[in-house]
C-alpha cells in the first residue's frame, strides 16, 4: 500500500521537526520511533518521550486507505537526509509490514514495530484557558529569556521557563537562581476561560524544541492550557507538553528598582570586551571584574598563572567608582541574546545584584547576581 508520493524535501522538513525529541537510549525501544497515521487526505508523524508530543502533518491524496505503524526515527531521518534533493520519493508498506522508501534507484527496507505500542499523548479534556498569539511574539518571548533557565536543577521547577498570563499580556521568566531573565508581549486578544491558570511552568526541552520550530511570521498559534498540560498548535504543527508542578520563585521580588548607578553601553563593545577577558578565566572560574570609575568602565580577570586581561570602555557616568565581580559568562549569554545597539546596566554596591535593560525592548530585565572575586 503506499502511503505518500511526495518530493523529497517536503517529506524531510516534519520529520526535522518532530524528531528532536526522540531519545536514542530508552527503556521503551518504540519510543526510538516515530509514529505515522494515515487517515483519508491527510498523513501525520508523531514523536514522543511520554512527557512531551510533536506531531507534524501533511497532505496525502494518494489513496484513502488508512494505515498506522512505527519506524526508527534516527534510520527514517538519516536515509532522508541522504537522499538526493528536489526528487519525489515514495512511502509504501509491504505485507511483511516493511516500511518502503523509494526514489529512483535508491530503496530501503525498514523494520517497523506496531503502533499500538506507541504510547501517543491524549490532548486535554478540559481547557482552562485558550490564548492566541504569533509565532514570531513566542519565539521572541523564549530567546529573550531561555538561557537563564537551569540545567537538571535539585529544584526541579527551575528547569523550565514561566509563562505569565494575563489579560492583555503575556510574560515569560526564567532563573538558575544566580540569575533571572523577563520578557513580557501584548496580546490582540485572549479568550478567559472559568477557571483558567494565571501561571504555568513549561520542561526546558519543550521550550528547546518549540524555539528550534518556531519561525519569524505572523501566523497565528492557539495556545490551550489546562491543569498540568499546555499544547500549540500552528501551521501543520502541534506540540503537547506535560507541565512542571510546583512554585516558581517571586520573580518580581528579584527585579532592582531602586539602583542609582546607570551607565548606557554599546552592547557589541562590552560584549566584546567580556568576551576578550574571558579568554583568561577558567571553566572552574568564570569571574571577571566590573571596575567603574569617573567616566570609565574597567573589565579586568585573572587566572592562577597570574596572567591578566584588562580593557577600559569610556562611559558617561560621574558618580562614586565601585568594584563588582561576576561570572562573565552569565553577562555574555543575555548580550548575545538581546539583539540591540545599546544596553543600560545598573548597579548599586559590590553585594547587590545588577539590572540589564534596553530602551529598545520594553519590559525586558535582566538580573544577576555578583560574585567574590
Amino acid at each position: 500500500m503506499i502511503l505518500l508520493k511526495a518530493n523529497r524535501d517536503v517529506l524531510l522538513k516534519p520529520i526535522q521537526q518532530i524528531a528532536g525529541i526522540v531519545e536514542r537510549r530508552h527503556t521503551l525501544p518504540i519510543l526510538s520511533n516515530i509514529l505515522i497515521q494515515k487517515t483519508g487526505s491527510a498523513i501525520s508523524f508523531i514523536a514522543t518521550d511520554i512527557e512531551i508530543q510533536i506531531s507534524a502533518a501533511l497532505a496525502n491524496e494518494t489513496s484513502t486507505e488508512e494505515a498506522s505503524l512505527t519506524v526508527s526515527a534516527r534510520k527514517f531521518l538519516d536515509i532522508l537526509r541522504a537522499l538526493p534533493t528536489n526528487d519525489e520519493l515514495t512511502l509504501s508498506v509491504q505485507a511483511n509490514n516493511r516500511l518502503v522508501i523509494q526514489q529512483g534507484r535508491s530503496k530501503f527496507s525498514l523494520q517497523t514495530l506496531s503502533a499500538d505500542e506507541f504510547p501517543t499523548i491524549s490532548a486535554q479534556k478540559e481547557v482552562k484557558k485558550h490564548l492566541k498569539i504569533t509565532e514570531s511574539q513566542l519565539k521572541n518571548l523564549i530567546n529573550l529569556t531561555s538561557f537563564a533557565m537551569a540545567q537538571q536543577d535539585i529544584r526541579y521547577y527551575l528547569n523550565g521557563m514561566l509563562f505569565v498570563f494575563e489579560p492583555t499580556l503575556i510574560r515569560s521568566v526564567t532563573t538558575d537562581g544566580h540569575r533571572l531573565a523577563y520578557a513580557q508581549c501584548n496580546l490582540a486578544t485572549q479568550e478567559e476561560q472559568a477557571d483558567g491558570v494565571n501561571e504555568v511552568i513549561i520542561p526546558r526541552k519543550a521550550i528547546n524544541e518549540l524555539q528550534k520550530i518556531l519561525e519569524d511570521s505572523d501566523t497565528e498559534i492557539d495556545v490551550y492550557v489546562g491543569a498540568n498540560q499546555i499544547s500549540f498548535s500552528f501551521r501543520n504543527i502541534n506540540i503537547i507538553s506535560k507541565l512542571i508542578e510546583g512554585k516558581f520563585p517571586d520573580y518580581q521580588r528579584v527585579v532592582p528598582t531602586a539602583h542609582s548607578k546607570h551607565i548606557v553601553l554599546n552592547r557589541e563593545q562590552f560584549a566584546g570586551a567580556l568576551q576578550r577577558a574571558a579568554i583568561l578565566t577558567t571553566d572552574k572560574f568564570k569571574g571577571v571584574r566590573v571596575i567603574l570609575s569617573n567616566d570609565q568602565l574597567r573589565i579586568s580577570s585573572t587566572n592562577a598563572e597570574q596572567e591578566e586581561a584588562q580593557e577600559d570602555l569610556a562611559v558617561s557616568y560621574a558618580g562614586e567608582p565601585l568594584d563588582i565581580g561576576f561570572n562573565v559568562q552569565y553577562l555574555i549569554d543575555v548580550l548575545t541574546n538581546i539583539k540591540v545597539s545599546d544596553i543600560k546596566l545598573s548597579l548599586e554596591d559590590q553585594n547587590s545584584s545588577a539590572l540589564i535593560s534596553t530602551d529598545a525592548i520594553e519590559n525586558y530585565r535582566y538580573v544577576v547576581m555578583p560574585m567574590r572575586i
